[in-house]
């Protein structure tokens, strides 16, 4: 046989229990037992003998198996000569014995898994009623068939025999069988440790108890469960088969000579069954007693074994989830802080670059070529930035939002205006139509949404050789609905499903036409999703492609806060520890006919905020002697009106959360480098305004 059907355990199974010998053993003391009380009370009321044999029979590989089987096949056979059975019983009852042992051996491994285990209580169930007693009552079916061709038995003395004799060799079955199962795997219960005074005190409890019971005459065999009880909740598996064992013996064992409440019921008179003695006729009673107290206790024991070992599964399992999440939350603040540092380190010399080539570009002594040089130069610095910015992105995932007012006409001029430069520098027309609300002014998140039409316009910009591209936008209610037109070469039907995928490109191959990391659309749409809206495709063609995002943003009053801010009469107070970006910075507010002043850490600046009136503080972040945070909240606490001066970050730390760090800290915006004459007078503007409103919410 195979698989389930099979008879002996597989050789590759893990050996545990006791040695071959120590089941003969038992067999032997069972069946010196069985001859002991029948010679001596004339009743055998328990047979465990085939109990032993099942359970050695279901433990051991095929080869132990078999000899233990012959082995206790002869001492049966022995035992019935020497108790003086007679023919054909004699050689009989050793192979009804050894029948019943392969059949429930048989049923149990096909009902209960080829590797029995007795863990769970549905197999204990299906243990019973599906492999021991259809076993038993075929071996008591057949041994009672033969007694009534031997011997002149009535109808009602048959229905006796076969039913003291099933019940006797189901409860050898029944509880011997799965305590010796049980013991043999006892090292699967050793992860629920228990304390062996505790041990010791609830055996002690069911023998005492027991003793107790089976030494009065009065009904309190019900007294019996409270402790078994007990047992099946305190106790493991192992531990309370030895409890229910211990019952066993020494109920039969004060049961045979006439002790204990068994004794002492009454049985209604039968008089086919008058040749019996008052002792057998009372065993039905016993029998049910054990038969209940088994199948109560053992499946109760092994039901709250499993719910222990789900509990110590589950707490493993947790220990493990939570240090996983904590290994990756500690790796998500390396990134992060590595994201962190790259982003500085990277835009702290790109500033320089960015920056001077702005200024180069505005001065009128320079040569056509010259022009053309710091034009290119420009526009590679720009390029480098949008692509750490998309790298960037893709790699920190999706923080959370932050909301903060802003003017919508600026930011989609001020997110288009590199695209529209380099869409012109290629002859292809760049064209913004607005349709929004008065005011212009909108609650949301203004790098997403700068973020993601960027994308856009690059994507349209870069795929567009003649022709236009043509950005419209609408604002009605809280919902922005943006259409990025072209007249490039399409998206190629095949790549359509494949168009947000982050690194996706429609040609990868060494002579294609237009650049990119694969990364702009992806990101772009990942945007509009936090924004409460989304990127679509709405129609491609050879003709040209038209993309459409929407995202929700909350329409603001227009206030007097809303009234641009002159630069023109601005004095402002320069941070930065590098004499480059703080020349530069000068270069571009004296640009605009304003004074600067200079300072080289936070501590010198919050001196000269002290000592001088400025309108605006251009404040770095990371300095030495003092940083800008800190610098902030000190003038912030200033008590004289030189804590209300604006203050815009301009840093390199540009990470989302750089930037709530310094709106935390009191600084009314943040501007991340490299800085541009566009970008510095939009975020001085922005900067104002946030000043102007948070002068509002002191006053209220």
């Amino acid at each position: 046989m195979s698989g389930r059907w099979r008879a002996f355990r597989h050789e590759a199974g893990q050996e545990a229990g006791p040695h071959s010998a120590v089941y003969v053993l038992l067999f032997a003391l069972c069946l010196l037992l069985g001859h002991w009380s029948a010679t001596t009370f004339q009743a055998v009321i328990a047979w465990p003998a085939n109990g032993v044999m099942l359970a050695a029979f279901l433990q051991l590989p095929r080869r132990r198996a078999a000899l233990v089987l012959a082995l206790c096949f002869g001492l049966n056979l022995i035992s019935a000569a020497v108790r003086g059975d007679v023919a054909p019983f004699v050689w009989m009852n050793p192979l009804l014995n050894l029948v019943q042992v392969l059949t429930a051996g048989v049923l149990a491994r096909r009902l209960c898994g080829a590797a029995l285990d007795m863990r769970r209580p549905r197999r204990v169930v299906l243990f019973v009623l599906g492999a021991a007693a259809p076993a038993v009552a075929l071996t008591s079916t057949i041994g009672v068939v033969v007694a009534l061709t031997v011997r002149d038995y009535s109808l009602v003395r048959a229905v006796f025999a076969w039913r003291h004799l099933f019940a006797m060799e189901l409860l050898g079955l029944v509880i011997v069988t799965p305590s010796l199962l049980l013991l043999a795997r006892a090292h699967r219960f050793r992860q629920a440790l228990q304390s062996p005074v505790e041990i010791a005190a609830v055996l002690g409890l069911v023998t005492v108890t027991a003793l107790w019971i089976f030494t009065q005459s009065a009904p309190f065999l019900f007294l019996m469960f409270p402790p078994l009880m007990l047992a099946a909740f305190r106790l493991s598996p192992p531990w309370m088969a030895v409890a229910l064992i211990l019952t066993t013996a020494i109920s039969g064992l004060l049961t045979l000579p006439g002790h204990g409440p068994i004794s002492a019921s009454s049985v209604p008179y039968v008089n086919e069954l008058a040749g019996l003695s008052q002792r057998m006729r009372q065993m039905p009673l016993y029998y049910g007693f054990l038969l209940v107290a088994a199948m109560t206790a053992l499946p109760i024991s092994a039901m709250i074994a499993e719910r222990r070992s789900f509990i110590a599964r589950l707490a493993r399992r947790t220990a493990t989830a939570l240090e996983q999440r904590r290994r990756a939350e500690a790796a998500d603040a390396v990134k992060s802080r590595f994201l962190a540092l790259m982003s500085h380190e990277m835009r702290t010399p790109l500033n320089g670059v960015s920056g001077y080539a702005d200024l180069l570009s505005r001065r009128g002594d320079l040569s056509p070529e010259a022009k053309v040089q710091v034009a290119a130069i420009r526009s590679s610095g720009e390029s480098m930035l949008t692509l750490i910015d998309d790298v960037l992105d893709l790699s920190r995932g999706d923080e959370p939002l932050c909301q903060e007012p802003f003017d919508l006409v600026a930011l989609i001029h001020d997110a288009v205006a590199l695209e529209a430069d380099a869409a012109r520098a290629k002859g292809v027309g760049f064209h913004v139509e607005l349709d929004l609300q008065p005011g212009g002014r909108v609650v949301g998140d203004g790098r997403r949404l700068r973020g993601a039409l960027r994308h856009l316009a690059s994507n349209a910009v870069k795929f567009t050789d003649q022709g236009e591209v043509r950005v419209r936008a609408t604002h009605v209610g809280d919902t922005l609905k943006v259409e990025v037109s072209d007249t490039g070469c399409g998206v190629a039907e095949a790549f359509v499903p494949r168009l947000f995928e982050p690194f996706a490109q429609s040609d990868d191959s060494l002579r294609r036409r237009h650049g990119g990391a694969g990364v702009g659309l992806p990101a772009a749409k990942r945007h509009a999703r936090r924004l409460g809206g989304d990127v679509v495709l709405g129609s491609t063609s050879s003709a040209g492609s038209v993309f459409i995002l929407t995202a929700r943003l909350e329409p603001l009053e227009p206030t007097v806060a809303d009234v641009p801010a002159d630069p023109s009469v601005l004095r402002a107070l320069i941070v930065d520890d590098h004499a480059v970006n703080r020349q530069m910075l000068r270069l571009m507010i004296e640009a605009a006919g304003c004074a600067a002043v200079e300072a080289t850490d936070g501590l010198e600046a919050l001196e000269k905020v002290q000592a001088e009136t400025f309108d605006l503080v251009l404040m770095d972040v990371r300095m030495p002697r003092l940083d800008g945070l800190e610098a902030t909240r000190r003038i912030r606490a200033l008590t004289s009106t030189a804590s209300e001066t604006p203050i815009l970050a301009v840093t390199a730390d540009a990470m989302p959360e750089d930037a709530a760090r310094c709106l935390a800290a009191g600084m009314d915006a943040h501007l991340a480098k490299p800085v541009t004459y566009e970008r510095l007078y939009a975020a001085i503007d922005q900067t104002f305004r946030a000043a102007a409103d948070r002068e509002q919410v002191h006053a209220a």
